[in-house]
């Protein structure tokens, strides 16, 4: 059995920093400047012999329910509702604040098990900090420093007295089976629909990513708001979607929100940025999200072109879609659109959505499954080069200084995203328009719409090359 444990504390204690020491990867945005993890994220944590489940939270601070560090603090407290257990995080080179005592009665209503961790314990400054939390009336407290790795012993030794039975069921191994782990580097050209999918929501900021994924989950997981770039960091949360007698596990990813490089100029937005990036190499499918209202806007593109390049298997949708007039006419429109503007994708579904009203989200996932099943589509070398001796009969490549170009067959060695290979003859001469011609060809020959196709091409060295004729 394992156990959950909520990391809480006033911000800019190190919480994010702790986190990422607990789960062994830098998977929270940690900055200098306070506030800056929003949403609750968990993660998987190992300490010693120990495995559990650990939620990173937003810095515990005053404020209306309706204002944004109140929305954050609804999500603190989500989190501590979850948990099985309490890091309560205080800044030891500091000492206890008036706004540790005042959240340290939160914690203590909450009734859980409570481990004070004093944070940046290091140094004569950081000890003295340390003794002065004793004053919480919280237990004793565990100085730690999460950025050097110091105290970590001391913290397991207070997991095991604050929670002796999910402990012990730990160490006794007779805990539940690991959880499935897809590795970044994955090839797994074998479509496999027990593995949970991986979907990445990009976009521009304020279209409505968070909102959408609050509708899918059928709760307020992730932090929404009026406010631009209330995301910050990419959160991946799990999800078993069902419909009618389907259903697929799924992990969809939140992403910030995406603005034009000569905008970004603060540290904390590049981070969030080479985050989303992250989540969107992660990814098997890439939703953009576009605003219906104002579709198709130069960032837009330049996103959708950043998941083509990475190979993502891609699919669009229009939120805001109850905002629309004359919807069919609207959406037939846009479609034509997408087909126009993305050419490398041609073919890629349009889904008209709307995260405040649900519209079109079943819709939306079933185009992914669409998706991602086109992007793991393999096609046997006999049917390629039949397909291939006609479209050179068709339309033969063009010649080079009187020598024409000879293409002799291909094959497609991997998929994800669909992959294929050229053999011939001066294939470093055939022009970009032939190339264009051919991928065009195999996307409508074999049903590849909206993946995109990657083409290699390889010749035989000319063993006369070099060499003086006599």
């Amino acid at each position: 059995m394992s156990f959950t444990a909520a990391i809480i504390g006033r911000p800019n204690v190190g919480k994010s920093t702790l986190f990422n020491r607990l789960v062994g990867k830098k998977l929270a945005l940690v900055d200098d400047q306070p506030g800056v993890t929003r949403d609750r994220r968990a993660g998987e944590a190992k300490l010693g012999d120990l495995k559990f489940t650990v939620i990173d939270t937003a810095g515990l601070e005053g404020g209306g329910a309706e204002t944004l560090t109140g929305r954050m603090r609804a999500q603190t407290e989500a989190a501590i509702e979850e948990a099985d257990a309490i890091f309560f995080v205080i800044d030891a080179r500091v000492g206890v604040t008036p706004e540790d005592r005042h959240f340290a009665a939160l914690a203590r209503r909450a009734g859980k098990p409570l481990i004070v961790i004093a944070n940046k314990a290091e140094g004569k400054a950081g000890e003295a900090g340390a003794y002065d939390a004793f004053a919480l009336g919280l237990g004793d407290p565990v100085p730690l420093s999460a950025e050097h790795g110091d105290g970590f012993a001391e913290l397991y030794a207070a997991l095991l007295a604050s929670l002796p039975d999910a402990t012990a069921l730990s160490q006794d191994g007779d805990d539940e089976p690991p959880e499935l782990v897809l590795d970044d580097n994955e090839d797994g050209s074998e479509l496999d629909p027990a593995k949970p999918l991986r979907i990445a929501i990009v976009g521009r900021p304020n279209a409505g990513k968070s909102t959408l994924i609050n509708r899918l989950l059928g709760e307020d997981r992730l932090l929404t708001g009026p406010e631009a770039g209330v995301t910050r960091d990419s959160i991946g949360v799990e999800h078993l979607w069902r419909k009618g007698d389907h259903e697929r596990a799924l992990k969809v990813f939140d992403t910030a929100g995406l603005r034009k490089r000569a905008k970004v100029e603060a540290k904390l937005e590049k981070l969030a940025a080479a985050d989303a990036l992250r989540a969107v190499r992660f990814a098997e499918v890439v939703v953009v999200l576009l605003d219906a209202t104002i579709p198709f806007e130069k960032q837009d593109l330049t996103i959708t072109d950043l998941a083509v390049r990475e190979g993502r298997a891609l699919v669009v949708a229009l939120n805001k879609w109850d905002l629309i007039a004359d919807k069919g006419a609207r959406l037939a429109e846009l479609r034509e659109e997408a087909d126009r503007l993305l050419p490398q994708v041609r073919g890629a579904s349009v889904v008209p959505v709307s995260g405040a009203t649900g519209q079109g989200i079943d819709a939306l996932i079933e185009a992914a499954i669409a998706a991602h099943e086109v992007w793991n589509r393999r096609i046997s070398t006999a049917r390629l080069n039949r397909w291939l001796e006609g479209a050179i009969e068709q339309n033969p490549p063009p010649a080079v200084s009187g020598r024409r170009i000879k293409i002799r067959y291909m094959t497609q060695p991997k998929a994800r995203p669909p992959h294929f290979v050229i053999f011939g003859n001066q294939l470093d001469e055939l022009p970009e328009s032939y190339r264009r011609y051919l991928v065009n060809g195999l996307r409508q020959a074999f049903g590849l719409p909206g993946t995109p196709i990657r083409l290699t091409l390889k010749q035989g060295d000319n063993p006369f090359a070099g060499k003086k004729r006599r």
